[in-house]
């Protein structure tokens, strides 16, 4: 992608909102309100459109910027992209049959991870992954198919993330020029997972983070679109 005026072509833009309700509703209208604000145009020069598989792309003044909308129960989230294929992901934490659905679906490396954690942290753990691989589908175009959960994810480091983890995306140990990263929100609420491809994605170190590297900025709104 060659980018667009106005924007940081290194920052992919990740916001998220609690709702009362219709989650893609909501998060088609933030997402058509903040990509036209981003590309300094009237809203109305933006909208929407879906692949066959339903994967979103914006056209108009949009066309050429890469999006992506997750929602769960009560709460969405959207990302953009000027330069890289981007994916999104977002999950409530909540408790799991973590070991189990590890050992079932996971990396044999994640499972291991998770089921050497103490119990309390394996389903917040779980999900740490999941969004990360969820939002990998989505940057790659393809979703979960071809084998897309067992797809190794960076592990991190250090666990438990505390209130200030990483927010540089990190390379994935088995597929080039991909990066992702995870992070929670809502006071721990949510887990946010994040991904993009593309050459430069994972910056000259490989690891997402040296110079010329992208940066995540993740930000809450309101459902009217606010900060």
């Amino acid at each position: 992608m060659d980018g667009h005026p106005g924007m940081d072509p290194d920052t992919v833009t990740v916001l998220w909102c609690t709702t009362d309700g219709d989650e893609r509703t909501t998060a088609r209208s933030l997402l058509l309100r903040n990509a036209a604000a981003m590309l300094d145009v009237p809203e109305s020069e933006v909208w929407m459109e879906h692949e066959p598989g339903g994967r979103p792309y914006l056209g108009g003044a949009g066309e050429g910027l890469s999006v992506s909308v997750a929602h769960t129960r009560g709460a969405l989230a959207i990302a953009l992209s000027g330069r890289w294929p981007v994916g999104v992901d977002l999950e409530g934490v909540r408790e799991l049959r973590a070991e189990a659905m590890a050992r079932a679906w996971l990396h044999p490396a994640e499972a291991a991870w998770i089921g050497a954690l103490p119990e309390r942290e394996r389903s917040l753990a779980f999900l740490w992954l999941w969004t990360q691989k969820e939002a990998v589908g989505k940057a790659l175009g393809r979703g979960l198919r071809g084998g897309g959960m067992g797809r190794a994810m960076p592990l991190p480091e250090p666990w438990p993330p505390g209130p200030h983890p990483p927010s540089a995306p990190r390379a994935l140990p088995d597929a080039e020029g991909v990066v992702s990263l995870a992070l929670q929100v809502g006071g721990g609420r949510h887990v946010v997972g994040v991904a993009l491809r593309g050459e430069g994605a994972d910056g000259p170190d490989g690891a997402g983070s040296g110079e010329g590297g992208v940066r995540v900025q993740v930000r809450r709104i309101s459902s009217g679109g606010r900060t």
